[in-house]
């Protein structure tokens, strides 16, 4: 089928903020899928962002033959399980924990999930908007709080995942169950397609970046002092809280819940919801992931438009983080957003979106 193609660049009043109305019909081929799909004019955007290994490359094909063996990572299995044994014990503890102590740990919670939300997603992966270095540094020492891998190994799994979604080269393909995509990846080694195709991808921007490799360089004993350290002596230390509290529900209990909101990103995301923007994709609109992941629940809005810095285009709704980013940008320490116009999505509701935002 012919591409047609419409270019117009739009700049709103706002001077921090880029509208982008670029649109291309065009078909998609993934394995023996044939689908009519409308994107942007990836090339035109990703030349500005600087990046574009977050665009489904639709040249990959799944190597034909039997699928390699599992090969269980124990040490993880082990892990995980402790971990998430002691975030049930924590449950226990609430009732005797102090409110100071329960507030601790919900601040604990919103910062570390706000590194990985508006710092290592969507600032680093998709360079959907720009931020200066003393909110890069704030933002890289709060993901050591998170605990979810460097920065720069998150990148770089993510953009593999972006490029090469529901496929074997995707470190967390939903297509091989909730399980796997949720926490199952993590407890098994990556497909060798994963690592291939890791390999591969331009990190030019990250490696250039001082302050992510100043963390990848400390990352181990960063989180040891922010993801439990910090966590625990701060309750026991200022208002008396006990040292078994304070460990189980500010650093494990906080940290088990972090993980698993990041995670229903990845499975149910993947899985329920509707499809307004892009039916032939996999991931879905979901609220609830969205209320618990402080707006990463918009998930087929943001496959189909991966570098618009708000994953929605609905403001600030169910979405946390970029009311997080436009108050940076508000403080002057964030600026050049990126954002789809109103008329590229529609004209994508209308051509490729399951009729589902007829309904509202």
């Amino acid at each position: 089928m012919p591409a047609h193609v419409l270019q117009e660049e739009e700049f709103s009043s706002a001077p921090t903020t880029t509208t982008v109305s670029t649109l291309t019909s065009r078909v998609t081929r993934n394995g023996d899928a044939v689908m009519e799909k409308n994107s942007l004019n990836h090339e035109d955007l990703a030349g500005d962002r600087g990046m574009m290994d977050d665009i489904f490359d639709e040249t990959y094909r799944e190597k034909e033959g039997p699928k390699p063996p599992l090969r269980y990572v124990w040490r993880n299995i082990i892990l995980m399980s402790l971990l998430h044994l002691g975030g049930i014990f924590a449950l226990v503890l609430i009732p005797y924990a102090k409110i100071l102590t329960l507030a601790w740990a919900v601040l604990c919670f919103m910062v570390a999930a706000l590194s990985i939300t508006a710092g290592a997603h969507r600032l680093w992966s998709h360079r959907s908007y720009k931020a200066t270095l003393p909110l890069r540094i704030v933002l890289t020492i709060a993901n050591s709080m998170a605990f979810q891998n460097d920065i720069y190994e998150w990148v770089r799994d993510h953009r593999v995942h972006h490029k090469f979604s529901e496929t074997d080269a995707d470190p967390h393909n939903a297509m091989r169950g909730f399980f796997f995509s949720h926490i199952g990846w993590l407890l098994v080694r990556k497909h060798p397609d994963v690592i291939e195709k890791g390999q591969k991808l331009d990190l030019s921007d990250i490696k250039a970046d001082k302050v992510v490799m100043f963390q990848r360089r400390y990352y181990k004993p960063s989180v040891v002092l922010m993801c439990f350290v910090l966590p625990t002596v701060v309750p026991w230390y200022f208002w008396e809280e006990s040292l078994i509290i304070s460990f189980f529900i500010s650093a494990i209990l906080r940290y088990v819940l972090g993980l698993n909101a990041t995670w229903l990103v990845n499975s149910a995301a993947h899985m329920f919801g509707n499809r307004p923007y892009d039916q032939y994709i996999n991931p879905r609109e979901n609220p609830l992931v969205s209320l618990g992941a402080l707006g990463e629940g918009f998930h087929n809005y943001h496959h189909t438009f991966p570098y618009d810095y708000s994953t929605s285009e609905f403001g600030w709704r169910f979405n946390l983080t970029t009311a997080f980013i436009d108050f940076m940008c508000f403080l002057g320490l964030a600026s050049d957003r990126k954002k789809v116009s109103k008329e590229v999505i529609l004209a994508r509701k209308m051509r490729t979106g399951d009729g589902s935002h007829k309904s509202g």
